[in-house]
């Protein structure tokens, strides 16, 4: 077996305050770089973690996460109240309405990488604004490195060109369909993954939701596509994060497999996982089912899916 690489990951670790058509909880885990960073270290371990907790975060989600090998040398500590969402999905668990996000620690914030973590081989930059993409980027002192990362509608937004310089840097980038159509200007997926790789990125993967995810690639490997479906559930309890445990679990599995220069196989293999994986987010509230998953549970969806997908 390969020696796994570490994986450093930078991000928002949040409190989510979430409500559904069947319930509400408060005080959740959330942010992009805590779904990340537990998913990887279902793969490899450490997975260390970067971002910036308020006097008022929870210490229990930390204790979770440093049980899961995942290391906080990375997290800045403030006097001031913590990144915080409140939102509320409706009837579709599709659609959402946000109702409330705190900045607060996050307005400030410079990314400040400790050694040790700076030279992790494996980097994901997780939702937060190109702005601290940058700043980890500049910081690594990794001899080789992968980088995957993600971004969302706001910063397409209010910050584009920022983000056109962060993806110069990368090697494969995550985002979904909607905002794949906003940042590539077409309505065409197959058309925005091949604009999105012209911006730099060996990889693209396009987020489809409940329908999957599409990976591009150089046309020369298995024609630079890679259609995956999702893995069909029948209740959804709560889709927060689900995204940021795929990224996460892309970038945990291609750790495992102890080098860098990744083939399409192997790329599309971590598509697999981090769909499987994401499907676990779904079926509780913030990282509740990925807290305590076995990992012949794991396994066991793995080869369900795989039966399921084949013809």
């Amino acid at each position: 077996m390969p020696e796994p690489l570490p994986v450093v990951v930078g991000g928002t670790i949040a409190i989510d305050n979430v409500k559904t058509p069947t319930a509400e909880e408060t005080n959740l885990l959330g942010g992009s770089a805590s779904y990340a960073a537990l998913a990887a270290s279902y793969f490899t371990v450490p997975v260390h973690l970067v971002g910036v907790v308020g006097r008022d975060f929870p210490e229990q989600h930390l204790q979770m996460l440093e049980g899961h090998g995942v290391t906080l040398d990375g997290v800045a500590r403030s006097e001031g109240d913590s990144f915080t969402w409140s939102g509320e999905y409706h009837q579709n668990m599709n659609d959402r309405t946000t109702h409330n996000v705190a900045v607060n620690v996050l307005e400030d914030w410079t990314v400040s990488l400790p050694p040790a973590i700076a030279s992790a081989p494996i980097m994901v930059l997780a939702n937060m604004s190109p702005q601290n993409q940058q700043q980890m980027l500049e910081q690594s002192t990794a001899a080789k490195r992968f980088v995957l990362a993600d971004t969302m509608d706001l910063w397409i937004g209010i910050a584009r060109e920022e983000l056109n310089e962060v993806l110069k840097g990368i090697d494969l980038f995550v985002i979904n369909e909607g905002e794949a159509r906003e940042f590539a200007g077409t309505p065409n997926l197959i058309q925005a993954g091949a604009i999105l790789r012209r911006k730099g990125p060996r990889y693209v993967v396009i987020k489809l939701g409940e329908f999957g995810a599409i990976l591009f690639g150089p046309p020369e490997d298995h024609h630079g596509l890679f259609r995956c479906c999702a893995f069909p559930l029948q209740e959804v309890t709560d889709p927060t994060g689900a995204g940021d445990t795929f990224l996460g679990a892309l970038a945990g599995y291609l750790a495992s497999r102890g080098h860098l220069d990744f083939s399409f196989n192997e790329i599309r293999d971590a598509v697999v996982r981090g769909t499987v994986l994401a499907s676990f987010t779904c079926e509780a509230f913030s990282t509740k089912e990925l807290e305590n998953l076995p990992e012949e549970e794991l396994i066991g969806r793995m080869e369900l899916f795989r039966e399921m997908s084949c013809w």
